[in-house]
């Protein structure tokens, strides 16, 4: 039996599991080894750690967490979650049971992008979501915007701050008037033409035929759960402008008692500095729950 067993062990898993283990709690982390920015070469944008590889980050992370002795790490996958605060029961598609009082999720999230031939494969590459984690080191070069939910009109406008800024409404963004002579006063230029595919690093090709080229090509994507593992467990889900993420109250925990959310799951928007400030203050949640469970 584990105090708490944690289902996910990327940035946001591991910050909370670092309070409770501080706690001399015992914590179980199973993680399956697919973090979110996997497909980025450097991590930007993170306190002591601008510029790190994100293997590094996640190394580093991990090597501290095991100078403890309350954690055990799993690398598999949770296939179902039963049972109730203080006897909940955690099963892997490799057959393994355990038990836990808490259970914590930080599984990340799904990323959906807009279906344009040659985006998917550079996404976390040439295709990015954050221009605060990478619009810097794109040196003011011609960056390219493509609508695909309500929160891309506010990326097209903060985009000039980092690079002349062109926005592809691809039939996903109908502007009004007034939206676009703002964006006009902000110096970006509009596209409507639909995209028929993305070359080369960051080049659009319209369907015109006109190929323009990019240093780099942004977009919100809209993100879900992964799966349907903490809906099955009682969770519930609430929509946002760019998808869904599991409802928590102010102390990460979600409609299903005994069980917690944290990071990119859990909250909106997303970065590593995000998900490990969530992640810790989830942790110290589930410790208080711990402490006094009529909390």
């Amino acid at each position: 039996m584990h105090d708490v067993i944690v289902v996910g062990g990327s940035y946001a898993g591991m910050a909370a599991a670092l309070q409770l283990l501080r706690a001399r709690r015992s914590v179980l982390v199973i993680d399956a080894g697919e973090r979110r920015n996997r497909f980025a070469k450097h991590a930007y944008g993170f306190l002591g750690q601008d510029g790190m590889r994100p293997d590094d980050i996640w190394k580093q992370a991990r090597d501290q967490l095991d100078t403890y002795p309350g954690l055990t790490w799993y690398t598999g996958t949770v296939q179902e979650i039963s049972g109730e605060i203080g006897m909940f029961r955690v099963c892997t598609d490799m057959g393994a049971d355990f038990t836990s009082h808490r259970v914590l999720f930080a599984t990340g999230v799904r990323d959906e992008l807009p279906d344009i031939p040659g985006l998917a494969e550079r996404w976390g590459k040439s295709v990015l979501h954050c221009p605060y984690c990478d619009g810097y080191e794109l040196n003011n070069g011609p960056i390219a915007v493509i609508a695909f939910n309500p929160v891309s009109l506010h990326q097209a406008e903060i985009m000039p701050e980092w690079g002349p800024t062109t926005f592809f409404t691809n039939g996903a963004s109908s502007l009004e008037e007034e939206q676009r002579a703002h964006l006009l006063r902000r110096g970006v230029t509009l596209e409507d033409t639909g995209i028929s595919r993305i070359d080369a690093a960051a080049d659009i090709v319209l369907e015109d035929g006109r190929k323009l080229e990019f240093s780099a090509v942004f977009v919100v994507s809209n993100t879900y759960p992964p799966n349907s593992l903490a809906q099955s467990a009682g969770c519930a889900l609430e929509d946002h402008p760019m998808g869904q993420q599991l409802v928590t109250s102010e102390f990460k925990e979600t409609t299903a008692r005994g069980i917690f959310a944290c990071g990119d799951i859990a909250r909106v928007p997303h970065s590593i500095s995000f998900a490990v400030g969530d992640g810790v203050w989830a942790g110290m949640q589930v410790h208080r729950s711990l402490i006094d469970p009529s909390l």
